[in-house]
């Protein structure tokens, strides 16, 4: 048995037989190179060839592997799915913009945001989402009052996603908004002032994906299509928008198996 061992897992420091003092005494520390080695030789000696892992059964079925699902979206309702020819239209536009928003970053950056515009910190996740989509929306407020129709008030009904705005958003900072608001999409309705800002999170994000970006975008997708069948209303315009996000996500940005089949 020991020499069949001896021929599978070959010794990596064969030492020969080496005399050592009578007095020699393993448990102490070595005293000179042939002495540690020796040491080793009877340490490993002494390993059983073969463990065995004692595993607890009741610990091990309170800790099972969460199963996520990977399925696709579902189909959009019939009579709205888009044609292939409108989806690669889409998917042309989008790169034209991403295009032009890359070749301008340096001069949008450059230009003075004006004074009540604040941008939060990366890790401000509620200061985002009141950021983007107002706190009208955010607090679920119907309708705005008679006396706040004089002019527009930002804090209420969110900022745009200005040029000026996005392009001194670094990658980590896109990412980040973009998991805080598919979060909110997650519980919430779709709106207007959600969608814009999910186009141009997307427009800013770099190729190729880094793993959270691609897990986001997938559950960005899934969620649009979730939407989509429950939208009672049927309104054109909405289940369009949530089209345009399905089309980017799948086709621009290769998740295919995501993509609507053309009608």
């Amino acid at each position: 048995m020991e020499s069949g061992v001896e021929e599978l897992m070959p010794r990596l420091l064969p030492v020969d037989d080496c005399d050592l003092a009578e007095d020699f005494d393993p448990t102490v520390p070595p005293r000179t190179p042939q002495e540690y080695l020796k040491r080793v030789q009877i340490e490993a000696a002494r390993c059983p060839d073969v463990v065995v892992a004692q595993i607890d059964p009741q610990k091990l079925r309170k800790k099972q592997t969460v199963n996520i699902s990977i399925s696709g979206c579902q189909p959009a309702p019939e009579g709205y799915s888009p044609t292939l020819k409108w989806q690669q239209q889409q998917v042309a536009n989008f790169s034209a913009v991403r295009q032009s928003l890359n070749k301008h970053r340096n001069h949008w950056r450059s230009q003075h945001l004006d004074s009540n515009v604040a941008m939060p910190k990366s890790e401000d996740e509620e200061g985002w989402k009141k950021f983007c989509l107002g706190e009208r929306v955010y607090s679920e407020i119907d309708a705005l009052s008679d006396n706040e129709n004089l002019g527009i008030d930002y804090i209420k009904v969110g900022f745009p996603p200005l040029l000026s705005i996005v392009s001194r958003m670094n990658q980590a900072t896109v990412t980040s908004v973009l998991e805080y608001l598919i979060s909110w999409f997650g519980e919430k309705k779709f709106t207007p002032e959600l969608g814009r800002w999910l186009y141009a999170l997307l427009a800013c994000l770099e190729k190729p994906l880094l793993p959270e970006a691609h897990s986001l975008i997938r559950q960005l997708a899934r969620r649009c299509s979730e939407v989509r069948v429950l939208e009672e209303n049927k309104n054109e315009e909405q289940i369009s928008a949530l089209n345009l996000i399905i089309c980017l996500v799948s086709r621009y940005f290769d998740q295919r198996d995501l993509a609507d089949e053309p009608s």
